[in-house]
């Protein structure tokens, strides 16, 4: 979007998206106040950003009563939240049942046609259940966002989707299997915790993808994701891809049955990632093993990494059994739209 994205005439192309924007907004909260959720608001400045190893945040220190101004480095370090996780599983320790949130989030050194450094994330959350049940979730809210919207269906570029079609649920290793004839079962059970990379990349170099040897298990994944699995998923029906390798669980509990898998899913439209959820891990000790692991992973990549929230680790402890999706909301809009960049539904860009 250029500097002059206020001026009337550009600012009037993207009226209808906005107005759109605007609907979806308020069918958001009718739709989660007739499912019986409360909507909070948590602070966007927390001690930890967020600790995904491939995400760079927005720091900032916070000053002291009166310090505005004092010379040298002062104040206690704070950060933009990636996403409201942490403060909203806080929420679910404290006795909250269901939870929803919009609000802007921060990711530094992002930005693409699906990615801006601030943007919107629809967040929420259930106690008492597990994933399936925000799958559930996630085929309501898609046929009752359309309804509202009035539109039939969700575009990008040529893809098209039916918002009110059932979703088709697929796991990872039957996607691996499917569009790749890959058995990732086989190649995760030698090590599910670190996957050996060997196998997967003899996997992509005979799907014809590039590779480097100083690649690790997720990227050569991630590649094989991106390139032979995600443009296939979300067309006609939405897709629920679910059951991601243990390694990649990131806040997800594993699988009760398996060692193999964790109880992650992802929502994909038109060939477009939309939303990301867990049945929540609630052992704090393999929260605090995963996070360690992730901060030695980021330093070694970046030479950076995140302070652990302490207090997050508590609130681990203390939750009952909750399922959680985090939706990005312009995203949303875009497929509502047809729009084909994410500044064709803001309402002002990051200058």
């Amino acid at each position: 979007m250029s500097e002059d994205w206020w001026k009337p005439e550009r600012l009037g192309r993207r009226r209808s998206n906005l107005a759109v924007r605007s609907t979806a907004r308020n069918a958001l909260r009718a739709w989660f106040e007739s499912e019986g959720f409360i909507e909070v608001e948590t602070p966007a400045l927390q001690r930890s950003p967020g600790m995904e190893p491939h995400l760079a945040a927005f720091a900032t220190r916070m000053l002291p009563p009166g310090g505005f101004g004092a010379t040298g480095e002062t104040g206690t370090p704070r950060y933009l939240h990636t996403s409201p996780e942490f403060a909203m599983k806080k929420l679910l320790a404290g006795g909250m049942e269901r939870i929803w949130q919009l609000c802007p989030v921060f990711r530094n050194a992002e930005g693409s046609s699906l990615h801006s450094p601030e943007f919107a994330m629809l967040e929420w959350y259930r106690t008492g259940c597990d994933y399936t049940v925000l799958m559930e979730d996630c085929a309501k809210l898609l046929s009752s966002m359309a309804a509202a919207a009035s539109v039939d269906e969700l575009i990008r570029g040529d893809a098209r989707c039916d918002p009110k079609a059932t979703p088709q649920r697929l796991s990872v290793a039957d996607a691996f299997g499917q569009y790749c004839d890959v058995d990732l079962a086989a190649i995760i059970a030698e090590d599910p915790e670190d996957p050996p990379t060997e196998a997967l990349f003899d996997a992509a170099s005979a799907l014809g993808i590039r590779t480097d040897r100083r690649d690790l298990f997720e990227d050569v994944f991630f590649r094989i994701m991106d390139e032979k699995i995600e443009p296939h998923l979300g067309m006609d029906a939405p897709c629920l891809l679910y059951d991601y390798p243990i390694s990649m669980a990131a806040l997800a509990r594993r699988k009760p049955e398996s060692d193999l898998w964790a109880e992650r899913v992802e929502l994909y439209v038109c060939g477009t990632e939309l939303a990301n959820g867990f049945s929540e891990l609630t052992d704090a000790d393999e929260q605090r093993a995963r996070f360690d692991w992730d901060m030695a992973l980021k330093n070694k990549l970046y030479g950076v990494s995140y302070p652990v929230d302490e207090a997050f680790l508590q609130a681990v402890s203390e939750m009952p059994d909750a399922a959680g999706m985090a939706l990005g909301f312009d995203r949303l809009v875009m497929l509502l739209t047809g729009a084909e960049r994410i500044g064709d539904v803001l309402w002002a860009p990051v200058e």
